[in-house]
C-alpha cells in the first residue's frame, strides 16, 4: 500500500534523472522552428526532440506528404553534422 503511494512521486522526479537538456547559450527552440521552416517544405512537424549527441532531432511532413527528417545545430540552427564537432 506504501509502494502506491510513494509511485506518483518517484514518476514526477524520474525525468529529471540523467536528463540531458539543449544548452542554455543555444538558440531558442522557436527560432530553430522558424529557421527549419524557411528552409524546408514542412507541412506539419511530429516531432521535436533533443539528442544527447548534440543536435536537434526534427521530424516533420512535407508538402508532399512525405515523412522526412532533420538534425539542426543549437547554436547556428544550421543542419547538424559530426563533422563539424
Amino acid at each position: 500500500m506504501r509502494l502506491l503511494a510513494l509511485a506518483p512521486a518517484l514518476l514526477l522526479a524520474a525525468p529529471a534523472f540523467g536528463q540531458n537538456l539543449p544548452p542554455a547559450n543555444g538558440l531558442p527552440l522557436s527560432q530553430i522552428v522558424a529557421g527549419v521552416e524557411k528552409s524546408q517544405p514542412v507541412r506539419v512537424f511530429t516531432e521535436l526532440e533533443w539528442d544527447d549527441d548534440g543536435y536537434w532531432d526534427i521530424e516533420f511532413i512535407n508538402t508532399n506528404n512525405r515523412r522526412a527528417s532533420i538534425r539542426i545545430d543549437p547554436f547556428s540552427g544550421e543542419p547538424w553534422s559530426r563533422r563539424n564537432r
